[in-house]
């Protein structure tokens, strides 16, 4: 059996299959390079040609749209889940009681809250691994 893949496609051929109907650009590609890009297709990679029209096993491209959303949705969860402290901390110095967390520790959840707000707006946005740190105190370093 002989194999192929387009570049022009990004398809993979097989021409006891396809026959005559395969693309005009089709190269011959072995059956264990055949068998790889079947599986890697399967689990959600994609195949793109190198220079030379042979196909390389890449990773998904993200939609910088979703990714944006996402983290979106992930900024507004990590400000609702301070909402509480934030609440708790004015209403025990209103009333004139002990505070759950001192004051410098208000002041560094207050600078991470301001932080969240305006990291859309910065060159790191929506970049995972550039998310604002909570501050190291924060119960379990909110996910």
């Amino acid at each position: 059996m002989m194999f192929f893949y387009s570049a022009v496609t990004g398809g993979l051929y097989v021409h006891d299959i396809n026959g005559t109907t395969m693309p005009a650009d089709v190269m011959e590609i072995s059956e264990e390079e055949y068998l790889a890009l079947i599986s890697a297709a399967a689990e959600g990679n994609v195949l793109v040609p190198d220079s030379n029209g042979l196909p390389l096993i890449s990773a998904p491209r993200v939609n910088s749209g979703a990714l944006a959303f996402a983290e979106r949705e992930w900024r507004d969860a990590q400000l609702a889940a301070t909402d509480g402290l934030v609440s708790r901390h004015r209403d025990e110095l209103e009333s004139g009681t002990e505070t759950t967390v001192t004051s410098a520790q208000y002041t560094e959840l207050q600078a991470y809250r301001r932080t969240l707000r305006s990291w859309p707006e910065s060159g790191q946005f929506p970049l995972i691994e550039d998310r604002p740190p909570a501050p190291s105190w924060l119960s379990g370093g909110l996910s």
